[in-house]
């Protein structure tokens, strides 16, 4: 009787704590590996890399809203004139446009689209880019980013 009562709660062990570490297999973020972050003038995001399609495509519109010092990190296998919409957006951002770890185009307070425009707007930098940082609106503005600012970009 007594080794049924450690093997039970050997097994309820492994199943609470197969359930926690679940969480983490859904969103790709695992306690024990460090996260990636960009850092433009001594400010540092943590960032989630989008490293699919759909994570691309879905950007952060499935997010409500974004923390200050988050962001989301899209990098692109080479330099190209990335199109961004706010397509199923529920909170205005900027968008940051970057080649060779300096930013080249900033769209500053791209609005969520008003449900009632048939054609949402679509934004493309002014040069090539090879990677896009989304981050809150204003912020840009509020930390005096500009063309020509190197970023850097940790654990990708």
């Amino acid at each position: 009787m007594k080794k049924i009562l450690i093997l039970f709660g050997i097994l309820f062990v492994i199943a609470l704590l197969g359930t926690y570490l679940s969480g983490y297999f859904k969103t790709n973020q695992f306690p024990f590996l460090k996260s990636s972050s960009v850092t433009i003038k001594d400010q540092k995001f943590s960032v989630t890399v989008a490293k699919t399609l759909e994570q691309t495509e879905a950007g952060l519109s499935e997010k409500q809203s974004l923390p200050e010092n988050q962001g989301m990190l899209f990098v692109f296998e080479k330099p190209d004139y990335y199109p961004f919409w706010m397509k199923n957006m529920k909170f205005p951002i900027d968008i940051i446009y970057i080649n060779k770890n300096k930013i080249v185009t900033i769209v500053e307070n791209a609005p969520v689209p008003n449900q009632n425009i048939q054609q949402i707007p679509i934004y493309k930098p002014e040069t090539q880019a090879d990677m896009v940082l989304e981050i809150n609106a204003g912020l840009s503005k509020k930390y005096g980013f500009k063309n020509g600012d190197e970023i850097k970009v940790e654990n990708l």
